[in-house]
């Protein structure tokens, strides 16, 4: 059983059956009257387990709006919510033969999928940003790092003012932001709001007419 049937009704999420494909996201229902009870669930999911698409369109309609009602108070972003909806509707389906009605109710399991699903997503993309971070800081101190130790010990010469009014206006705006200011790549791109690439581009650029400029050897 490793593909749900499709939910393809108006006004709620449509899984998608193949594994790795990309969600697409329709709205969660929001006038959904709740799960029904217990009992009733349990033996939806026990259906579901035996790979009965009409009990997990069932299973579905009851438990979507909770579960993405818990994961949008986690992610506070409705796009990705609707994703880890989708993520979490297909681990029930795929999960469904592990359920054990003495060990809570469905809507209790489906719950503490949900909540792990959205506390996975949020450690995801902060552990991208940190990696982000870290690859900006260390372009910004490898990058031509000789040229710039140079550059930096005469940033107040003659010389340099010469040379930096030599580059064009973003190249200039961007090497006195990274070495006056000690912004890193990311930051001088925000402040100046210009595309990150375009200004790792400027920025090689500027150093190396800075370099030829002053006569730096690397």
């Amino acid at each position: 059983m490793d593909s749900p049937p499709p939910a393809g009704r108006p006004g709620r999420l449509r899984l998608v059956p193949t594994r790795g494909a990309r969600p697409v996201n329709r709205p969660v229902p929001v006038d959904n009257p709740g799960p029904p009870p217990r009992h009733e669930l349990a033996d939806v999911m026990r259906k579901v387990a035996q790979g009965d698409q009409q009990a997990f369109s069932t299973l579905y309609d009851a438990l979507a709006p909770m579960v993405f009602g818990l994961v949008v108070r986690v992610l506070r972003d409705r796009a990705q919510s609707e994703e880890v909806t989708q993520e979490v509707m297909i681990d029930l389906w795929r999960q469904a033969a592990r359920y054990e009605p003495t060990a809570g109710s469905v809507t209790t399991w489906a719950a503490t999928i949900a909540h792990r699903r959205a506390v996975d997503r949020v450690r995801s993309a902060q552990a991208a940003a940190d990696r982000e971070h870290a690859q900006a800081a260390r372009e910004h101190t490898t990058a031509y790092d000789e040229v710039a130790e140079q550059v930096e010990t005469r940033l107040e010469s003659e010389q340099v003012r010469r040379c930096l009014r030599g580059l064009t206006e973003l190249q200039r705006q961007a090497v006195t932001l990274a070495y006056y200011r000690g912004l890193t790549y990311r930051e001088v791109a925000q402040t100046l709001h210009t595309p990150l690439p375009t200004i790792k581009t400027r920025m090689r650029d500027g150093l190396i007419r800075l370099r030829d400029c002053m006569g730096v050897t690397t």
